[in-house]
């Protein structure tokens, strides 16, 4: 069985001391270590604090985008190896509002997806169609195309730092929620393309996380889906209660 993993994406939220607060209030939590991987992704500045603060803890702190040089005049950007002095251990990519907002391509991240691995650095990848695509039956379509143009070719050894997010863009912050039966059959489609590309270990293997307005009440019949790994969490991971539920919840379909 793959162990489940709940991620959480913070994204622009948060001051130091509540970014503190909120990860001192999830180990508090959790006496004894969850049975799932926990992972936390603050904004750039608190990557360290926070690093420091969770080092003995079950919690891992990754970060929310990275360059795809080690350096360079590239005002305002962050570079791997800078992440990586910082404390963080993995490092979303491909996330639709880097993507809508930010115009990422397919081809910007597939050189920031080598770079992540270059470095031994895990990256959670996110793929995901949006509400046109889905009403056209294009979302296949689509979510293909952001696994090969940016996965295609990696070297073997790359692949066992690569999770899959599936994020449909119209469930991203909308309250809208893919149905278990939805996120089952994409993460099903995602697993057979990965056996395609690389292999049946690597497929089989690939933890695959399903986004998308996860929420304690939900958690649990998503997670209890054979091809679903786990969840990249957005909104809800910012309540300790709310985030501290969704991982027993993982927890849950791993006994």
């Amino acid at each position: 069985m793959r162990k489940k993993l709940v991620a959480g994406n913070w994204k622009m939220h948060l001051t130091l001391d509540e970014a503190r607060e909120l990860v001192a209030r999830i180990t508090e939590n959790f006496p004894q270590p969850p049975l799932s991987d926990v992972w936390v992704a603050p904004s750039c500045p608190f990557i360290h604090p926070i690093a420091r603060q969770t080092e003995k803890s079950f919690i891992s702190v990754g970060a929310q985008n990275a360059h795809w040089e080690d350096s360079g005049a590239f005002t305002g950007e962050v570079s791997v190896p800078m992440l990586l002095s910082a404390g963080a251990r993995w490092v979303i990519l491909g996330h639709s509002e880097r993507r809508q907002y930010f115009g990422e391509t397919n081809e910007i991240l597939a050189r920031k997806v080598r770079k992540a691995v270059q470095h031994q650095m895990a990256v959670v990848y996110c793929v995901g169609e949006n509400e046109t695509a889905r009403q056209t039956g294009e979302h296949f379509k689509i979510v293909e195309g952001q696994i090969r143009e940016v996965l295609e070719g990696l070297k073997p050894e790359d692949w066992k730092r690569i999770s899959i997010a599936y994020e449909p863009v119209w469930a991203i912050g909308t309250g809208k929620t893919a149905t278990p039966e939805q996120a089952q059959e994409m993460h099903a489609f995602i697993r057979s393309l990965v056996e395609k590309i690389a292999d049946s270990f690597v497929a089989n293997n690939m933890r695959i996380l399903y986004g998308g307005s996860v929420k304690p009440h939900n958690a649990f019949e998503i997670f209890s889906r054979p091809d679903v790994d786990g969840g990249l969490i957005g909104g809800a991971s910012l309540k300790a209660d709310a985030f501290s539920e969704i991982i027993r919840a993982a927890d849950k379909t791993m006994q």
